[in-house]
């Protein structure tokens, strides 16, 4: 049983409690921190991950995270290697994920959904300017703790890929969500740069607003060729009352060429 062993794994520092969620990348468990005595989300990779990419690589790739200081961004607590595991620790959000708050109340009014807007690039501006991507912006990446907005998951993305390299593509595992990938993602291109999170700020705008994102379809590889091929249609089309800068704003950040992108 896997709780059993990273429960004694981890006996001398943490305590596990249950389990909040699965995610691409890892799982994640509600546990208390015993020196600190406080609550923390603790997240143990995929075993497949963990295979791709060896234990030691991905302690050293994370540990760029922890110097990142900013109110709108989960900051990393503690990360390690243990019986084979690979985890990481983040606080523990009371609240609930923008994800969560979505599939509750469908669209967010127009000014909340500006003010999460704000929150959130402002803390991909902070990354970006330290030279961090995201490369997984998504509404389960941002956690709603009373009126805002936090990001987690910074750089996990970005030390799993430089962890793995070509290990990856090999267990089947894309680093990034099909709904929110830019189209040079999707193409699996190499030298993707901060203009992803633009693209992906842009596709959850537009669902905070309209209740979906600009793209869906049955599949995978269909969500993904959409984003290379269509064009996304303006938001006003499906919320008439929203003000025509910030309907323009979204579609500049999901033009299909970076460098038409804010």
């Amino acid at each position: 049983d896997v709780v059993a062993r990273l429960t004694q794994a981890l006996s001398g520092s943490y305590r596990i409690e249950r389990e909040v969620g699965v995610g691409g990348m890892a799982t994640v468990y509600l546990a208390q921190d015993l020196k600190h005595d406080r609550k923390v989300a603790l997240k143990i990779l995929r075993p497949e991950l963990t295979a791709a990419m060896g234990t030691d690589r991905f302690p050293r790739e994370i540990h760029i995270i922890a110097q990142m200081q900013h109110p709108h961004i989960l900051p990393l607590y503690d990360s390690g290697a243990t019986e084979g595991f690979l985890y990481y620790v983040m606080p523990f959000v009371e609240g609930e994920s923008l994800r969560a708050k979505l599939a509750r109340v469908g669209q967010l009014p127009i000014n909340e959904a500006v003010r999460l807007l704000q929150e959130i690039t402002d803390a991909l501006s902070y990354a970006h300017a330290r030279g961090i991507v995201h490369r997984d912006i998504k509404p389960d990446n941002v956690m709603l703790s009373g009126k805002h907005a936090a990001v987690t998951d910074f750089g996990v993305a970005k030390a799993v890929s430089a962890s793995a390299g070509d290990a990856l593509t090999t267990v089947g595992i894309a680093v990034g969500t099909p709904q929110y990938m830019a189209p040079e993602q999707a193409m699996a291109e190499a030298n993707i740069d901060h203009r992803v999170d633009l693209y992906a700020l842009g596709v959850m705008g537009y669902e905070m607003l309209t209740g979906h994102p600009p793209f869906e379809a049955s599949t995978a590889q269909a969500i993904l060729s959409a984003h290379v091929l269509e064009q996304p249609k303006d938001v006003r089309e499906w919320r008439a009352n929203v003000p025509p800068l910030l309907a323009e704003a979204l579609l500049k950040c999901l033009a299909k060429n970076p460098a038409d992108r804010w």
